[in-house]
Order: C-alpha cells, then structure tokens, then sequence
C-alpha cells in the first residue's frame, strides 16, 4: 500500500495492538489499540526501551528479540503474561522482521489481549454450572419440603392429645425445627415470581442499600460513593435489585466487622457503563457496571471458585444462600455477577444489559 495516510488510517483502526522498534529494541511506533492495551501514550513510549513497556512476568523476552533480529525468523508467544501497571494481563503476541532495500531494519510486535476471550470462557461454564446447580438445589428443596408440612401437622396433632403440658416442649421443638427447615427449603428455592419492571434510576436503588448498611454498621464502617450520574434508567425490579445488592453489601460489611485491622474499614459503591461488554454468548453494545468493594481480608483461595454455589460459605454462622440468590436475580435480566479478591481487596461486579439484545 503506497499512500502512508491509507495505511497510517489501518494501523489506527486495528483491534490488535501493533508496536515497531528499532534494531536497538527501542519503540519507534504504537498504534491507539497498543496505548490502550499497555496504558501508556504514543508520544511518551516512542524512544523509551522495549522493556520498559513490553513487561513479561517470569521471563525476558529480549533473547528472542535478539535472535529475531539475527536469524529474521519470527516467533510467536501464547498466553504471555504482561505486567500493565498493577495489573497483570494475559496476551499472545508474534515478533517478525520488517527489512526492505534502503529502509531501516524494525520489528513488528503484533499483541492480542486473551484476557476477554479467557473470561467469557470462564463465565459461560460458571453460568452453565450455576444453572445446573440451581436446578439441583431446587429438586433437593422441594423434596425437604414435602414431607416437613406432614410432620408439622403430626406434632400438631399429638401436642393436642398429650396428658401432661410439660411434654409440649418437646412437640413445640418439633415444630419450630420444621417451621426453620420450611424457610431455608424457600430460600433455597430462589425468587420465586417474576419481576416487576419498571424504570429504575439504579442509584435509588444503591443509595437504598447503602443506608440499610449505614444503619447497620453503626459508624464503624466509611462508606464511599463514587457514581456516575449519566447512566440512563433501566427497566427493572428495584426490589429485586437491592435485594442482589444487600445480599452482597452485607457480607462485605461482615467481612469487615469480624476482622478488624490496623485500616480503615471501607466498603465502595462505584456505577459505570461498559461498551462492548460478553455476558455468556452474547455481546452487548452497553452495560451497567455496579462494582461493591471492600478493603477486608479477602475471599479463601479455596473459595473463590465456588462461592456463587448454594450452601458454600466463608463464614461459620452464615447459610451459603445470599450470593447463589443475587446471582439468580441478576440472571433474571440476563445479567452476571462476578468477583475478583486478594487480600486486603474484594470486588464484586453485577453486570446488568442497558438494551435488549436480538
């Protein structure tokens, strides 16, 4: 292609992030996907060391580079892993000589973030799992609460023809104990009527979740609001919503409470639209982001997988129930929650579609 503008125009409008640098492993150029995917600006990367942006953990790639340069044969790298900032992305990247008659030598550094393909993978087998749980919980559910109805009206029945009062203690345990398993076979059983939509400013919703936990933490907790107030309103069930919301807010404020530390208790509630965005299989043009935010001691490795599953819990007197139920809610407008945690962070992301797709 002989026009640079045409080519410099194509470069631009690529997905792929593209690099150039010098026999000197110095960047020449970097294309806006490039800035993008490695947080750094064209005019502040070009001259600077090829390392000093092109961060690979646990090994240099500059003895490949070398041997690009010296040999001219290309290489590729699947599932790198890139430090950006304080983060650390995974990519594929391939390395290959440019060198023409009376031009200067260069390598072309092509890079595609996995990241994004890695996580829809990962979201569809949770979903798939998720589904095939909830139905597995719901069948156990519903066969807990067949019988317990007979033995509440069999207690019923013998407390009134026993002789002696003292012995209702007995039928009265009897009876509580079912009433108690009768009400965790409900929760277990998830919403259980379809939700009532209308247009919701989602912030209401927040903001109502936000002064139930207020309330609850007693001063013991900062609580940060970062919106931002251009979201459009969404066609949704607030009540549904803020229960989701609670569910997860008030393990984090627990979390916080039951292990206190040398740090200020934080608990963060941040909105944000996402372009572009795969829940499952589908793309979305634009999403709701709600990220709930702690600066506790972290999710336990061990539960980071399954922590969306009935009756998995971190804590010793809680029923497993909250997050598996946010997660039904939010599935009911096609939506998704997920959560990254270390120690010393935990966010959890409810993802909410801002228009329908086909």
């Amino acid at each position: 292609m002989s026009d640079p503008k045409v080519a410099k125009r194509l470069l631009d409008s690529l997905s792929t992030a593209v690099l150039l640098c010098d026999t000197g492993l110095r960047l020449c150029y970097l294309n806006p996907a490039a800035e993008s995917l490695l947080a750094v600006s064209h005019t502040r990367a070009i001259g600077l060391p090829l390392g000093d942006v092109l961060v690979e953990l646990g090994q240099s790639t500059e003895a490949a580079l070398q041997e690009t340069l010296r040999s001219g044969h290309p290489f590729t790298k699947r599932e790198a892993s890139l430090r950006v900032g304080l983060r650390e992305i995974i990519v594929d990247y391939s390395v290959s000589l440019m060198h023409s008659p009376g031009e200067l030598t260069q390598l072309l550094i092509e890079i595609q973030p996995r990241d994004r393909l890695l996580r829809i993978a990962r979201d569809e087998a949770m979903l798939a799992s998720h589904r095939a749980t909830r139905k597995l919980v719901r069948g156990v559910a519903h066969e807990i609460k067949n019988p317990l109805g007979g033995i509440r009206g069999a207690a019923q029945l013998l407390e009134r023809e026993l002789p002696n009062a003292e012995l209702t203690e007995y039928t009265r345990i009897i009876i509580e104990e079912a009433d108690r398993l009768r009400a965790l076979a409900d929760r277990m059983l998830g919403p259980r009527r379809l939700p009532a939509l209308r247009s919701v400013n989602v912030h209401e919703c927040v903001e109502r979740v936000v002064s139930l936990l207020e309330a609850e933490a007693d001063g013991r907790i900062s609580f940060v609001r970062d919106y931002d107030p251009s979201l459009p309103e969404i066609q949704a069930d607030p009540d549904q919503l803020i229960q989701a919301m609670l569910n997860i807010g008030g393990n984090a404020l627990q979390a916080l409470i039951e292990n206190p530390s040398e740090r200020v208790p934080v608990l963060t509630f941040r909105t944000r639209p996402v372009r572009q965005y795969t829940i499952g299989a589908r793309r979305h043009r634009i999403v709701l982001r709600i990220d709930i935010r702690d600066n506790g001691p972290g999710i336990p490795a061990e539960l980071r997988e399954s922590i969306f599953y009935p009756m998995v819990s971190g804590r010793a007197g809680g029923t497993g129930l909250g997050l598996s139920i946010a997660q039904d809610i939010i599935h009911q407008y096609q939506g998704l929650i997920e959560c990254e945690s270390r120690p010393g962070e935990t966010t959890f992301s409810i993802f909410l579609p801002l228009e329908k797709t086909s």
